[in-house]
């Protein structure tokens, strides 16, 4: 699949709408995400499950502050509506496929009931999910 466009207008549907979503934040004149831009394609085409997509941050200025993007490259991923998973700077092709398999092997029950719990205060028990990689707020990686 090929990545797709995102604009103010659409960020919040296609989170909202797909299961997994990675969003690279990006712009022209930026060499690290010129060079990370082959690698975003590529991972494109070998998981058609997922929506790849691109946020052009000198066109959307809004969208990318409202993101609280400080750098670029950076690189979102969502599940079910959730972001997981938010770097700065460039990836290589092995990190993104190790972050598309943990994004898949996240315990998405898990996350929400702790999310649920520290909205309301309270920590759940068992104390995370474990996944090491997510700002689900585990960090046990």
């Amino acid at each position: 699949m090929a990545t797709i466009e995102l604009t103010g207008d659409t960020f919040t549907e296609t989170i909202e709408n797909n299961d997994i979503v990675l969003v690279d934040f990006w712009a022209a004149w930026c060499g690290p995400c010129r060079q990370f831009a082959p690698v975003f394609e590529e991972a494109s085409n070998k998981h058609e499950d997922i929506v790849f997509a691109k946020v052009d941050t000198d066109a959307e200025q809004e969208l990318a502050a409202a993101a609280n993007i400080q750098s670029i490259p950076t690189l979102m991923a969502f599940r079910d509506g959730l972001m997981v998973f938010s770097n700065s700077g460039v990836l290589p092709a092995n990190a993104v496929d190790d972050l598309i398999r943990q994004i898949r092997e996240l315990p998405m029950d898990d996350i929400r009931a702790q999310m649920e719990a520290e909205a309301k205060g309270a920590a759940p028990a068992g104390g995370g999910c474990g996944c090491g990689g997510c700002n689900c707020g585990a960090n046990n990686g």
